[in-house]
């Protein structure tokens, strides 16, 4: 198999450039990420072909991944932006208050937000989403803009990890303490 880049994956979703990252830590024993599935109950099944055509969502889910690194415990949400602007009801109040507490449990809780047309992937710390959440609370805008995120947070490829967030994830363990 030849190495994978992300020009060559551009049709791929960004939960499939992050699944195929968290094989290659648990492979490389850096950390053992989970992909948490949306609980469903399926209302129609196809005879034949035995599959789901027609299900509801059970309950409110909380994050997309949660697992450990490193004796770390972290949880986090991926999210695709295809404009500049991302808007904050794609985050769920739920999703905010399980990461915080996640957090208050000694947790490392992020976001890695794709901007698909730039083809450009953030680590956006817990931190980060509640100064724009916070700011939406007290009456601004219910969104932020590309502009407004820190770049030096970019998340770039490095041979088999597509998103290669653990350099991210340092980064945000050593300027909390």
């Amino acid at each position: 198999m030849g190495t994978w880049n992300t020009r060559g994956l551009r049709g791929s979703t960004l939960e499939e450039l992050i699944n195929h990252t968290n094989d290659s830590y648990r492979e490389k024993h850096l950390a053992l990420i989970q992909k948490i599935p949306t609980p469903i109950t399926p209302i129609e099944i196809a005879k034949e072909s035995r599959h789901i055509t027609l299900a509801y969502f059970e309950k409110k889910s909380t994050v997309d991944y949660i697992g450990a690194v490193q004796g770390i415990p972290v949880c986090f949400d991926a999210k695709e932006c295809s404009a500049s602007t991302f808007p904050l009801q794609n985050i769920h109040p739920h999703q905010v208050a399980f990461m915080q507490e996640f957090e208050q449990q000694g947790g490392i809780a992020f976001i890695i937000l794709h901007f698909t047309a730039l083809d450009e992937i953030y680590y956006m710390p817990l931190s980060h989403i509640m100064r724009f959440w916070n700011r939406m609370e007290e009456g601004g805008r219910k969104s932020f803009t590309y502009e407004e995120v820190d770049k030096s947070w970019r998340i770039t490829a490095k041979r088999d990890m597509l998103v290669h967030y653990l350099e991210m994830l340092q980064r945000d363990l050593s300027e909390r303490d």
